[in-house]
């Protein structure tokens, strides 16, 4: 077997542009930080190639299965002989897709930002900040050690804060940023509650180890998480829910994906990172990576179906009504992200009934392109008409052509329409839940139906619709805003011929390609219907959008409110929360907590006060104590004496 040794410089490039970037950007690096951030991503993402290829082409498969491989380890804290917290790197087939997906990515929104963000004062900053969420999203997918992922699973929510509010000085911003900290937080106390509970039962924190101890039926590990329970669940129940607690607070699931739309108050490019195709997924990533584990419980793998697919509907609805357009991209990805969850719900873990697992997997993969095109594509258009508005656009496709073409391509891939991309790995989802469970077939196939609608019309809203009032006096961009989008398009058209199957699944061993086209006729005739609903409505002006808002009425308007979940959540917080929760603990910490501690400061202040004169300085008083004391264990000497 080669050695691996070298993919830690993958994420230590990353790391030391932050470093340099970070103390150095501001004052010596103001106008460079940009290309050097580029170049160090650059070279981070061919040596993730080199590794993809070294490791699905060379010696990655032994004996037809592609093998998990710990390229470095080094043990931080030894708790015990058996648990400890180690920095390591796991290599295997689900990691390296994700290194190739994240350096990737990350490198087109390097390079698409050096004309994006061009001018802007904190312009190194922007970079460094960058830099430190490509590091920790690179730390987390090649962790080998639970508490690792979840230390990098934290820095990832850090760095996102920082990119989120960059723009510091816009109360939204601040409100937005603030607002994803918040909720993913209450998500990764489940997460860490939930890594405890593997960790104490399995006893251990390696990510193998817990696997092979937790699928070992007749292992006594197994047999203790098992038989445990609390309120009639078993521990293993637990702890499995907890951390998909933890992966659905970081991928925007129903009911924690509230803070997703406003943290489009980010900078489009960081929208396209983060929110589109690497920071998001990470909750697919978890429950995937520890799949074996989740699927020895089929309780959490329904919950997992039933979240990811009622998310994917939901997500979808909403997305009809939105107006603005990255806030349309942003429930888009939440609904993407459902697809991926419902499919690792209704996978199995052997052979031909992991189905679900790659396809998940494959969508994820295909997903990072298409949807980074789109949200570059708008950060483009954004860029172009100076708003996020729909109503503020229209008939670009002359003006921005480029950008046009690119984000069609976009969106007929996000649409399921062959042969672009997401044709192939939504498929190969559909055909997962066909198999496994008709009524999530049935939302999928409906959602995936609302998602060429609501694709199509911020296409037909954005490029066609009526005549452009803009001048094309700037252009579409500069040339580093022009090649992601060529590049991207080219991925989104070619990504879905890759053989996934050979590659990521759920036992390493390769299965038969699933591609049905009967099966395909339903799905797409459906997808070229919602096309064509998109063009009638919104390919024109018109007043067909306005009577059909008025036709569905109270479900339009909830839908375009999302749902009331923000209000909710307001409520549940201001009236109930905070005073009858946080108003008396408020209070007990304050004449509780406090009382006694000032009770404490003031008694000592009163003895001090009572005893300082045997402290005065005075030797003539010392001499009188210390006599005054011979003569008191004299008389006491002589009565015991008696």
């Amino acid at each position: 077997m080669s050695n691996y040794s070298y993919i830690v410089w993958i994420p230590l490039l990353p790391l030391a542009i932050f470093l340099v970037l970070g103390i150095f950007g501001k004052k010596y690096f103001k106008n460079t930080s940009g290309i050097i951030g580029t170049l160090a991503l650059l070279a981070s993402t061919v040596i993730s190639f080199i590794a993809a290829h070294q490791y699905f082409f060379v010696d990655g498969k032994v004996n037809g299965v592609y093998q998990k491989i710990i390229a470095f380890k080094y043990t931080w804290l030894a708790f015990s002989p058996n648990v400890s917290i180690d920095m390591g790197i796991i290599i295997d087939p689900i990691s390296i897709m994700m290194l190739v997906v994240v350096t990737f990515v990350s490198l087109m929104v390097h390079v698409f930002s050096l004309g994006y963000m061009k001018g802007e004062v904190r312009f190194a900053t922007y970079y460094a900040f960058l830099s430190l969420f490509t590091f920790s999203m690179l730390g987390l997918v090649l962790s080998s050690n639970l508490f690792q992922v979840y230390m990098f699973w934290e820095l990832v929510g850090v760095s996102s804060f920082l990119l989120i509010g960059y723009y510091f000085d816009k109360p939204s911003a601040v409100a937005a940023s603030k607002k994803a900290f918040i909720v993913t937080r209450f998500a990764d106390l489940g997460f860490l509650i939930g890594i405890l509970i593997l960790a104490f039962y399995s006893g251990t924190l390696d990510i193998n180890t817990l696997i092979e101890r937790l699928t070992a039926v007749q292992s006594t590990h197994f047999t203790s998480i098992a038989t445990a329970g609390f309120l009639g669940v078993s521990m293993l129940t637990w702890g499995l829910t907890l951390i998909f607690i933890g992966g659905a607070g970081k991928s925007a699931m129903f009911p924690l994906h509230i803070w997703l739309p406003d943290a489009m108050e980010g900078p489009t490019p960081v929208s396209a990172l983060i929110h589109a195709a690497t920071m998001v997924v990470a909750g697919v990533y978890l429950v995937a990576r520890l799949f074996p584990v989740f699927s020895m419980d089929a309780s959490v793998l329904t919950i997992v179906t039933y979240v990811g697919a009622f998310s994917a509907l939901l997500a979808a609805v909403i997305a009809c009504t939105q107006t603005d357009i990255k806030r349309v991209l942003a429930y888009s990805t939440m609904s993407q992200i459902g697809y991926m969850m419902f499919a690792l719900g209704v996978s199995k873990q052997v052979g031909e009934n992991g189905l679900g697992f790659m396809a998940s997997m494959f969508h994820l993969f295909t997903h990072a392109f298409f949807k980074s095109l789109l949200f570059l594509g708008a950060g483009a258009v954004i860029h172009f008409v100076h708003s996020n508005e729909m109503k503020d656009m229209g008939g670009l496709r002359k003006l921005m052509p480029i950008t046009h073409i690119a984000f069609l391509i976009a969106c007929l891939a996000i649409a399921g329409i062959p042969p672009f991309a997401g044709f192939f790995s939504k498929e190969e989802i559909l055909m997962a839940a066909f198999h496994s469970n008709k009524i999530i077939y049935g939302v999928a196939l409906f959602t995936a139906a609302l998602t060429a609608f609501y694709m199509f019309r911020l296409y037909f809203s954005i490029f066609w619709s009526k005549e452009s009032h803009h001048h094309n006096s700037h252009g579409e961009g500069t040339v580093s805003m022009k090649l992601p989008l060529i590049i991207l398009a080219c991925c989104a058209v070619g990504v879905g011929f890759i053989p996934f199957s050979h590659f990521v699944t759920a036992d390493g061993s390769a299965l038969e390609t699933h591609t049905d086209m009967l099966f395909s006729i339903a799905p797409v005739t459906l997808t070229i219907l919602a096309i064509l609903l998109a063009a009638a409505m919104y390919k024109n002006e018109n007043d067909k959008p306005a009577k059909a808002a008025a036709a569905f009425g109270a479900l339009y308007k909830a839908a375009s409110r999302k749902f009331y979940m923000d209000e909710l959540y307001l409520f549940i917080t201001k009236k109930i929360i905070f005073p009858l929760i946080g108003r008396p603990v408020a209070w007990v910490d304050k004449n509780i907590v406090d009382g006694l501690m000032n009770l404490l400061a003031t008694i000592t202040a009163k003895m001090s006060v009572l005893i300082k004169g045997l402290q005065s300085g005075k030797v003539q008083s010392y001499a009188l104590y210390f006599f005054g004391g011979i003569a008191a264990l004299a008389v006491l000497f002589i009565y015991l004496w008696k």
